[in-house]
């Protein structure tokens, strides 16, 4: 192995490590200012999430109809094949457009998030006297 081969190993076990240890050391100090502040941090570790799966299934929702839109448009309304001379002769072959497909998933994805923020918002906003 020469060097930079080996060094590949050795950040990805050092940025893991890095990544485990800030994650307990900024809870510890989040848990710390909690009790500082005269709070309980189990209060608010069990609180409830009652529209999670709302969340996802609007999140996976969105990425499906994203994806079946990218690909309706590239089907069907983008034609985009190209002739390809390589010295002799002409090649025809069909470009796909991946940016489209990734565009929409997020487009989608996006709009399901944010419609179940607004869902989450308007149930918090009617219920805010009885919490």
């Amino acid at each position: 192995m020469h060097g930079a081969e080996a060094l590949v190993p050795i950040v990805m076990f050092a940025g893991g490590f890095a990544m485990v240890f800030g994650i307990v050391y900024l809870r510890t100090r989040q848990n710390l200012a909690m009790i500082e502040k005269g709070m309980n941090p189990k209060e608010f570790a069990n609180r409830p999430a009652p529209y999670k799966n709302l969340k996802w299934a609007l999140l996976l929702i969105g990425a499906g109809v994203g994806l079946f839109l990218a690909y309706i448009l590239d089907t069907y309304l983008l034609q985009h094949t190209i002739d390809v001379f390589d010295g002799n002769t002409y090649h025809h072959r069909e470009d796909h457009i991946p940016a489209i497909y990734f565009s929409l998933i997020a487009i989608g994805g996006g709009l399901g998030l944010f419609g179940s923020y607004r869902m989450e918002k308007k149930w918090w906003d009617e219920n805010k006297e009885r919490i």
